[in-house]
């Protein structure tokens, strides 16, 4: 099928991953995400915010995130981010101690928290390693031994995918395979093969993709993200423009040649010698 919804869109993420009748969908994704940290699979979840409020689409500011719950109480956050926020890092501790602190109701014990996972899929590179997948726990600095099972933090790269060749026999690759979007239908065939919840997903994807309401919901989000995106980088480009000032001021201030300030910082020499006027 072409022109299919992107499903790393997180409206479209959450309406395949995060509703009840797909929830075999959500518990294999999960299973295959927490492998290397989880003793055993997980065999029931709870969806603790499985509708989507249609306003939240228009909001730039908003993140369709879903939050889960295990069966022994453990909790699970995953969220697709499409381009990189600032500071992901801090806005990522944030958001697990909010939810892991949110657990406790008066007259709970500290022993009752559970532990809390977060689980970010991001549609660029962000950790400084080759690794397309990432996982991070809290650890002692010379041993490593590890102070706490309860915060687990999860980064998967999309990009990184490409450029490490991953292997087709490996089932959370085919799963960030089809988050990606491949757009050849023998490869789309491939990952699905014998993988009946990867299937279910991909079916999802195209009831979805053939959906006029759901169409109309997804260009709607998809407008508000470029909105975000947008000012992103008209904030990005103006705090480099104020760093471009920052520095001309100084090296006018030391004494340097404007035709040299121009050359080092890429302001107009117009702009440079307005700099010049000012300061003296």
């Amino acid at each position: 099928m072409t022109n299919r919804l992107d499903p790393k869109v997180d409206f479209v993420f959450k309406r395949i991953f995060g509703v009840e009748e797909n929830k075999d969908v959500l518990l294999d994704f999960l299973n295959v995400t927490l492998r290397e940290s989880e003793p055993s699979p997980i065999t029931d979840i709870q969806i603790l915010n499985p509708y989507i409020d249609k306003s939240a689409l228009h909001d730039k500011q908003s993140i369709l995130d879903l939050h889960a719950r295990t069966a022994d109480g453990k909790q699970v956050n995953i969220e697709i981010q499409l381009f990189n926020r600032y500071d992901i890092e801090k806005r990522t501790l944030y958001y697990w101690s909010k939810m892991y602190s949110s657990q406790l109701e008066e007259g709970q014990k500290y022993k009752d928290l559970k532990k809390t996972i977060t689980i970010n899929i991001l549609n660029f590179n962000f950790i400084p390693n080759d690794r397309y997948y990432n996982l991070f726990h809290l650890r002692e600095h010379h041993t490593g031994l590890r102070l706490t099972d309860d915060i687990e933090i999860h980064f998967m790269e999309l990009p990184k995918l490409q450029s490490q060749r991953a292997s087709l026999s490996d089932k959370l690759v085919k799963w960030l395979l089809f988050l990606k979007g491949v757009d050849k239908q023998e490869l789309w065939e491939v990952i699905a093969m014998n993988e009946p919840t990867l299937q279910k997903a991909m079916d999802t994807l195209d009831f979805l993709s053939q959906n006029e309401e759901a169409r109309r919901l997804y260009e709607m989000r998809q407008k508000a993200l470029h909105d975000e995106a947008s000012m992103i980088d008209g904030a990005r480009e103006e705090g480099k423009r104020e760093k471009e000032i920052e520095v001309a001021k100084n090296l006018l201030e030391m004494g340097m040649d404007v035709a040299k300030i121009v050359k080092a910082t890429g302001l107009p020499e117009s702009e440079v010698r307005k700099l010049k006027e000012q300061l003296h």
